[in-house]
């Protein structure tokens, strides 16, 4: 007898149904499982084995054939062991499936007892069954929670495949879990330990950082060892703006597939701050592997990649982030097609102007060369460089700032009105497909950007002058348009343009 279960596979930040069909004929014992399975899949052959013996049911005599369709879509993963365990014994003529549950959709990982673990990718799942009008589904009971963020269908929390069986044998019914996403809290606990308020001096890169964090800026610190660029990049956080929901999903489906999801928080309302070593790989990066995944740009997503020590990363690593920084997405493509990740963070770097860090530091000397700077320096290539809105020189702090008992504005203070500028931009771009102001296209920087006579002036000047690129000059107007929010102002001014302008890098 032939039977088949509804379960999923996650492609990318995405799923496709899979049919989970079983079948048993008498022949030797044998249990074989096709469909393009990984090695995770295949070892499931052990998991549901003696899953299905020590909850109590027989196994059936005879060969198992288990085949998970479409048989050219590759399986990852222990997800597919409860449906695996079901279409057994159903196959089996140990359970009957009801016809209310014949489109239900089953994912969980077995142990060997029977209970069920957690598994990644539920959110993208749980969208995939809204969908395509899939009204039940069966999940692990640790990921109920991020399963119910979704509207419109029917999440049963299970602990166990027993308690699966009796459920749809009717003898013991398991309640749906209720859903959370009706009107969900999203103000998010702000990290506590870096504060704005900790930081002495370097008002200057305080209010960079505010407007990064406002129009979702790319920034680059530039100064001598233990002048505050790590203590100022980790307080970012704390004054990044509240996420809308629509935000917060995004970031809780990349967290979902990549399995990084917190237990106790099935909905991510803080935004993201990823800082990976100097050492990683290109691929950790921008994502990929022969299973792609989301890398750290995709996990910086709506929050913030930071990047200690820039110059120390390969050359070739930074290139990577070329593409993403302009478009916003990753395209991973392998030879059996490619997928699409977003990527639309705040890279915010930091570095020495040289080896030894003091080349711009007046009080201590420089010891390198002319061409260790510079060799130094061209490890950063210029397209990288074009990409970053905010230059900003961090200076050594001097002994009576350092010494001051009152501290400074506190993180709060600065996230009000960061928030408030962003809000502002939200009802600016309200009927487009963009939230901040670094994403606008130069159509819609011409647009929103209006300037008058004077401005253009400075502006023609500064292109002429600094050897702006196109590039280049379409930031500028972004950078102006968020200090203008900043400023709660509707038009862009000279002096909103002439503060940009002073976050260029210096022509040499």
């Amino acid at each position: 007898m032939s039977t088949k279960i509804l379960s999923a596979a996650v492609v990318g930040l995405n799923c496709e149904l899979v049919e989970v069909e079983a079948d048993s004929i008498n022949a030797l014992p044998k249990f074989i499982v096709v469909g393009l399975p990984d090695m995770a899949v295949q070892e499931s052959r052990q998991r549901v084995r003696s899953a299905v013996k020590n909850s109590g049911f027989p196994w059936p005599r005879g060969q198992v054939t288990v085949n998970l369709a479409p048989a050219d879509l590759k399986k990852a993963g222990p997800a597919y062991d409860l449906p695996i365990a079901l279409a057994i014994l159903i196959a089996g003529k140990y359970l009957h499936l009801p016809s209310d549950y014949s489109d239900a959709l089953f994912v969980g990982e077995l142990a060997l007892d029977g209970h069920l673990r957690p598994v990644s990718g539920v959110l993208p799942l749980a969208i995939m069954a809204r969908d395509k009008e899939i009204k039940k589904i069966f999940v692990p009971a640790d990921n109920a929670a991020e399963a119910a963020l979704i509207q419109a269908i029917e999440v049963y929390p299970a602990t166990s495949l027993a308690e699966v069986v009796l459920h749809l044998t009717g003898e013991i019914p398991i309640l749906p879990f209720q859903n959370i996403a009706a009107a969900p809290d999203m103000i998010g606990d702000i990290p506590s330990k870096f504060d704005m308020a900790y930081v002495q001096g370097q008002e200057h890169v305080k209010r960079a950082l505010e407007i990064a964090a406002s129009g979702q800026h790319n920034i680059l610190m530039s100064g001598p060892p233990g002048s505050g660029k790590t203590l100022l990049a980790r307080s970012m956080p704390t004054i990044l703006p509240e996420m809308t929901l629509e935000e917060s999903l995004e970031v809780t489906k990349i967290y979902s597939v990549a399995g990084l999801l917190p237990p106790a928080e099935p909905l991510i309302k803080i935004r993201p701050f990823r800082s990976p070593h100097h050492t990683a790989s290109g691929v950790s990066l921008v994502g990929g592997g022969a299973w792609p995944r989301p890398g750290e740009i995709s996990l910086a997503h709506r929050g913030v990649l930071f990047l200690d020590e820039f110059p120390e990363f390969p050359r070739l690593v930074l290139d990577y982030l070329r593409q993403p920084l302009e478009d916003g997405i990753i395209n991973i493509s392998r030879a059996s097609g490619t997928l699409q990740f977003p990527a639309k963070f705040v890279l915010l770097a930091s570095m020495n102007p040289c080896p030894c860090g003091y080349y711009s530091d007046p009080e201590k000397n420089c010891t390198c060369t002319p061409m260790q700077i510079a060799n130094y320096q061209k490890k950063i290539s210029g397209p990288i460089l074009d990409r970053i809105d905010i230059h900003i020189e961090v200076p050594r702090v001097d002994f009576n700032k350092l010494s001051a008992i009152e501290p400074g504005e506190s993180s709060s203070a600065v996230r009000a009105r960061v928030n408030a500028a962003r809000r502002r931009q939200l009802e600016r771009f309200q009927n487009m497909k963009i939230i901040s102001n670094a994403e606008m296209s130069s159509e819609e920087v011409r647009r929103v950007c209006q300037t008058d006579s004077a401005t253009q002036e400075l502006l023609k000047n500064a292109v002429q002058q600094m050897r702006l690129s196109a590039r280049g000059y379409y930031r500028i107007l972004k950078l102006a348009r968020t200090i203008a929010d900043l400023a709660n102002e509707e038009n862009i001014k000279i002096e909103h343009v002439a503060e940009a302008l002073q976050y260029r890098p210096k022509v040499e």
